[in-house]
């Protein structure tokens, strides 16, 4: 037991020890780098208020675009895919991995809302669901960007960021809800068999999107870092 407690000990205080040198580095340039944080910070959310506008499929005159036929359909959603394609291109490494996940959803929600005429009676309500998926994914995108960006000192004494990954839970909670209700009225679509498959096709990409978002949050929760480990160790 002691024996035990003298190896704890050691290792605790050679944690203090790097953390201490790692405070005393960062103090240095501190209100520089806390400058530049708020910088990006604010040009962030201005790009993001920017793309919540490009995100919907918005004819220039302002009103939504819709297919008026399968085969517009296909070719808008083929465009749209290219767009974001080349905007993925254009963004850092860590943001690029965001967007590479979770553009897969972003194009289903634009490909709902441009099926809108095809879907007969229920194209209202398949709009709305996919408009709430919309606002559900700017919020995964940036929760998730802020899991990528979590300072490794950080994550190595305290582990996984505990409140990003509940906000994910929220999201995937929601819209899984959402997800159900899609596949209802699906069921209830009068419309061709291809639109209908093409329905099925962004159903299943909404789906698998949520369990990968469902499996990053449960890793976070479980990153406990060394003092969880400690913890965990003198709690037994």
């Amino acid at each position: 037991m002691k024996k035990t407690l003298i190896i704890l000990s050691v290792l605790v205080l050679i944690n203090l020890i790097v953390f201490a040198v790692a405070i005393a580095q960062n103090t240095e340039n501190g209100n520089q780098n806390q400058n530049e944080i708020q910088q990006r910070e604010q040009e962030r959310v201005q790009e993001e208020e920017q793309q919540n506008q490009d995100d919907l499929i918005i004819a220039p005159g302002g009103k939504q675009a819709r297919a008026r036929t399968t085969n517009e359909l296909r070719t808008m959603v083929q465009e749209k895919k290219q767009e974001m394609n080349q905007e993925v291109q254009s963004l850092e490494k860590k943001e690029q991995k965001v967007y590479q996940n979770q553009n897969e959803v972003r194009l289903a929600v634009h490909s709902l809302l441009a099926m809108e005429d095809l879907v007969g009676g229920i194209g209202p309500q398949v709009s709305q669901i996919a408009k709430d998926f919309d606002n559900s994914v700017q919020a995964t995108i940036r929760t998730e960007e802020r899991i990528q960006n979590r300072n490794m000192i950080v994550r190595f004494f305290t582990g996984g960021d505990q409140e990003a990954a509940g906000e994910i839970e929220r999201e995937v909670n929601q819209n899984k809800i959402r997800v159900q209700q899609l596949k209802q009225l699906r069921e209830q679509c009068d419309c061709d068999e291809e639109v209908k498959n093409m329905f099925q096709e962004q159903i299943q990409n909404m789906e698998q999107e949520q369990n990968r978002l469902q499996q990053l949050a449960e890793k976070e929760k479980h990153t406990k870092g060394i003092w969880g480990w400690i913890k965990s160790l003198f709690g037994r």
